[in-house]
Formats: structure tokens, C-alpha cells, sequence
């Protein structure tokens, strides 16, 4: 491809900073690598005077969470006329709102867990649903701010108001019943499915530092899991991608009740700006289907052009 001036926009605000400027430094490098004039921008209250001062061809958007992830940073490029990787505003908006995720995708035969939104104040009465159940906030991404209200667990029946958790940061939360099973994830690049991995935590859950923290979680890629299970998911990630718009890449979360088969499959969530680290999962599966990172990073750029 032509060479182009890309700026590179990470960081932000939101509570998945850290990871974004991990992800956008790993970016930057590789378009570099391949010879691309790239401008770092840490995102601040200013970006539409240093996206109109940079004139960059492209924005290679790497940040996570809001605001780079829920439709208001696409806006703002959308107004401004300036392409970006990734998906595009209704997609993002509706993608990172895992209830209206749910309105999207259920009637088109996406299993997903049945579940209600509660505000926070209520769980303090009496729990929203039979445990175990997961609270999780709406509107955020990398199992930030999940909780697993078990019985005999350590939140109390009912929970504590004084109880760190979920509750203490957000008013609203969607609750759903709890799958045992195993934890999958299917990354989409384009129109096309890549694998399924296994994730393994070797402890506790698949939460926000067993995900981004060295060690922590065993990825088994491609996943030891049968063949219908694997078909199902890439089945189940590819039409999700495509139901709510995505572009370039995105990724499906699952979790799979071995004891029901292909019925245990459930989709937990879609995620429209995947993480981009040297531990991150699709370039992790982009790596198994013979995608070396740095032209995973070119592909996205592509996609968007």
C-alpha cells in the first residue's frame, strides 16, 4: 500500500488507559516498520485542534472504552471528514452497550444470556436474580468492574453497600445468570473468522488483570474443543460482526457450558476495538492463521481506506 501519514490516537481518560497506550505504542511501531509517517496522539480535551493541525490521511483509533470506543470520538471524525480504523459510529454505539448488544443481535438467533438492567441502590434490598449471577456495568469493556455475587461469597445476602464492587462506581448495572463452563473468544478481521481461543485463568476469573497482566491466563489457541463448538462460535462471531456493522476487527466474547453441548454457547459481548497488545487475542489468532502483527495492523488500515 501508498504511504501515509497516520496519527496513532490512544490513551484517554477512560479505565483502559493503560492498556490503549500499550496497544497504540505497539501500533505505532509497526506502521513505522513498514516505512508509514506515524504522529502519536495521547487523546486530551483538544483532539480536534491536533487532528486539524496533524492533517493525517488515516487515524488508527487504539483507544478502549469510552470516549474512543462508544461513538463519540467517530463522531467527532466523522464531522471533521477524517478516515479511522475500526468501526463506525452507530456500530460503536450500539456495540458497547451490552444491553442494547442484546436488542441487535437476540432475535437474529444470537444465544446470549438472558439478563435485566438494575440500578445499584436496588441490590442493597435483594438480588436482581438466583445465584450466582455476574453484575457488570453497561457501557465498559475488559471485565472492568465485574463482580460474581455467589452464594457464601464475600459481598454479603444481599450485598453491602460498603462492599467494594461494581456498585460503588456506576447506578446502573445488567445482571445476568452466571455460565459455568469455559471462557472463548473469536476475533473477525474483515469478513472472515479467525480461530477460537481457550482462555484459562489460573485463578479466579477472566477479569481485567487476569487479561492484560503476564502469566496470569493461558491462552490455548486454537482451543481443545470440538469441532461444533469451534464452527458454532466463528459462526456465531462472524454474523455478530456483520449484524452490527463492524469494520476492520472486532471480537466476540463466549463462555460454554460443556454439559449442554452446542446449546451451552452463549455470546457475552462484542467487542468493536480489541486490544492490540503483545497479549491481546487477535493478533494473537491473526499470528495462527500466518498474519505477522505488523501486517495485521497494515490490514486494518486498508480496511478503513
Amino acid at each position: 500500500m501508498d504511504k501515509l501519514h497516520i496519527v496513532v490516537l490512544m490513551g484517554g481518560w477512560s479505565a483502559e488507559r493503560e492498556v490503549s497506550l500499550t496497544s497504540g505504542r505497539g501500533v505505532a511501531e509497526a506502521l513505522e516498520s513498514r516505512g508509514h509517517r506515524v504522529t502519536r496522539i495521547d487523546m486530551g480535551r483538544d483532539l480536534a485542534q491536533r487532528l486539524a493541525e496533524t492533517k493525517p490521511d488515516i487515524v488508527f483509533n487504539a483507544l478502549h472504552g469510552t470516549p474512543g470506543e462508544d461513538g463519540s470520538v467517530q463522531g467527532l471524525m466523522d464531522l471533521m471528514g477524517i478516515r479511522y480504523t475500526h468501526s463506525g459510529l452507530a456500530t460503536s454505539v450500539i456495540a458497547i452497550d451490552k444491553e442494547l448488544t442484546k436488542l441487535v443481535l437476540v432475535p437474529h438467533g444470537i444465544r446470549m444470556p438472558q439478563g435485566k438492567v438494575v440500578s445499584s441502590e436496588s441490590l442493597y434490598s435483594a438480588d436482581p436474580l438466583p445465584r450466582p449471577y455476574v453484575l457488570k456495568p453497561i457501557n465498559e469493556g475488559s471485565s472492568v468492574g465485574v463482580a460474581i455475587v455467589r452464594d457464601g461469597g464475600n459481598y454479603g445476602d444481599p450485598i453491602s453497600p460498603d462492599t467494594a464492587g461494581p456498585w460503588q462506581e456506576f447506578d446502573r448495572l445488567l445482571a445476568e445468570p452466571f455460565i459455568p463452563g469455559r471462557e472463548l473468544t473469536t476475533a473477525v478481521l474483515g469478513e472472515e473468522a479467525l480461530a477460537v481461543t481457550e482462555l484459562r485463568p489460573r485463578s479466579g476469573f477472566y477479569d481485567y488483570d487476569a487479561k492484560y497482566t503476564d502469566g496470569l491466563t493461558e491462552h490455548v489457541c486454537p482451543a481443545q474443543i470440538p469441532d461444533d463448538i469451534r464452527d458454532s462460535a466463528m459462526d456465531m462471531a462472524l454474523r455478530a460482526h456483520r449484524l452490527l456493522g463492524c469494520r476492520g476487527a472486532s471480537r466476540s466474547d463466549f463462555r460454554w457450558d460443556e454439559e449442554k453441548g452446542v446449546e451451552g454457547l452463549y455470546l457475552l459481548e462484542v467487542n468493536t476495538q480489541p486490544g492490540m497488545t503483545s497479549l491481546s487475542l487477535v493478533p494473537e489468532q491473526a499470528r495462527v492463521r500466518g498474519i505477522d502483527y505488523a501486517e495485521l495492523v497494515e490490514r486494518l488500515v486498508e480496511a478503513a481506506l
